[in-house]
């Protein structure tokens, strides 16, 4: 065999396994190397501009000066961490947790949804999620060989079928994949539908993985977490994390809280992930987690005024905005421009305004219910905003 040739195969089999076969390059990185190579303005992937607070990075420096997490940390995250982590519980929605049992660090929610799904899933086993969702969720329980069954949440207002949510618990069924805040959509469940879904988890005995990294950015109404319901506590995995709330997202940083039982579980899959992670900025974080409400409130306000900013601009560019009540992504629908095919829309639009956005089809197993729907970030400056809305007067 010469040094180019390809190696042999007896089979033939393809080198990726069948279970990520699908699943090719991310369309974040198709979009952001497609925004870099036109030089266009990058609303697609969800990351802001700028960094955090400057007291957190500088804790960040200085847990690394003083040897702080530069070897490996504990297994379960550095008790700091922890303890502010089950302290924010506490402060933000009356949940006790114990941070030696009941607390876990992660690299990242997109670790924690993967040893979670990775720890709690057996081939077969059916989750229900809601849809459009992120990419990584199919992705993990694909790696898992359990059975996704999406729940569509469908525009205008994209709430969920509660009825259909019954329907779709079947005997195989074994975990519901949450995410309120909800990316793309922007929806957040409300304490009703909450309630109805604690009350159908219960009934049939369901375990639940609740991501809630936007847990701060809920633009109207709050925040409520399905483990404060009853009898949700002990069968919820509660998933979040700093790089959202704090706009640290190369940090990687992330969480769960869950009874013992399951924090056991998911750390016996996440262990052999990344096992540890993120030393010195897991003492960052513990100091950003105490930060007054003040920095809270005006993190939320801040990004508010972006989202109207943006909704704004979009609706006088023609398109059909659905302005969401959490996150920093606002959905919209090409149609009223003329355009049928989101994807299509946006890999030309660089070249027609010099903006990149995210085709929502992309989270969809129906793909017909997310053609003409796009994505866009606004979590970047205020002038960046604004000169991406000018751009986009174009169309």
């Amino acid at each position: 065999m010469t040094a180019m040739s390809a190696p042999a195969s007896s089979s033939n089999r393809p080198f990726l396994n069948r279970r990520l076969a699908a699943f090719g390059t991310t369309i974040f990185a198709e979009m952001s190397a497609l925004a870099s190579s036109t030089g266009s303005i990058n609303l697609g992937q969800g990351f802001p501009d700028t960094d955090g607070p400057a007291e957190i990075a500088e804790a960040a420096v200085r847990a690394i000066r003083d040897g702080r997490g530069n070897q490996y940390p504990p297994g379960p995250g550095v008790p700091e961490l922890r303890t502010a982590i089950a302290a924010h519980q506490q402060r933000f929605y009356g949940l006790g947790y114990d941070p030696d049992t009941e607390v876990l660090v992660t690299a990242g929610a997109t670790e924690a949804i993967a040893a979670a799904l990775l720890a709690l899933l057996e081939p077969g086993d059916e989750v229900i999620a809601l849809e459009p969702f992120y990419d990584s969720y199919a992705a993990c329980i694909a790696m898992a060989g359990a059975v996704r069954v999406p729940l569509t949440l469908r525009a205008p207002d994209f709430r969920p079928d509660l009825d259909a949510l019954r329907d779709a618990v079947t005997p195989r069924t074994r975990l519901l994949l949450l995410n309120t805040p909800h990316n793309p959509t922007g929806t957040v469940l409300t304490p009703a539908e909450l309630a109805a879904i604690a009350e159908l988890a219960v009934e049939r005995d369901l375990l639940v993985v609740t991501d809630e990294v936007y847990e701060h950015l809920v633009f109207e109404g709050g925040h409520t977490p399905l483990a404060s319901f009853p009898g949700m506590r002990e069968r919820t995995v509660t998933i979040s994390s700093a790089g959202k709330t704090f706009s640290f997202t190369g940090w990687k940083v992330g969480w769960i809280t869950a009874p013992p039982a399951l924090v056991s579980a998911v750390r016996s899959a996440k262990q052999f992930l990344t096992y540890v992670s993120s030393g010195p900025f897991q003492y960052a974080v513990a100091e950003a987690l105490a930060l007054p409400d003040s920095y809270y409130d005006g993190f939320r306000a801040d990004l508010a005024a972006k989202r109207d900013l943006l909704a704004d601009g979009l609706a006088d560019a023609g398109f059909e905005v659905f302005r969401p009540q959490g996150t920093y992504f606002i959905t919209t629908d090409v149609s009223p421009l003329g355009e049928k095919d989101g994807l299509a829309f946006c890999r030309a639009l660089p070249a027609r305004c010099g903006v990149v956005a995210i085709p929502n089809q992309v989270f969809y197993d129906d793909k017909s219910a997310g053609a003409t729907q796009v994505r866009w970030a606004f979590c970047k400056r205020t002038d960046v905003l604004q000169e991406a809305v000018n751009r986009l007067r174009q169309l």
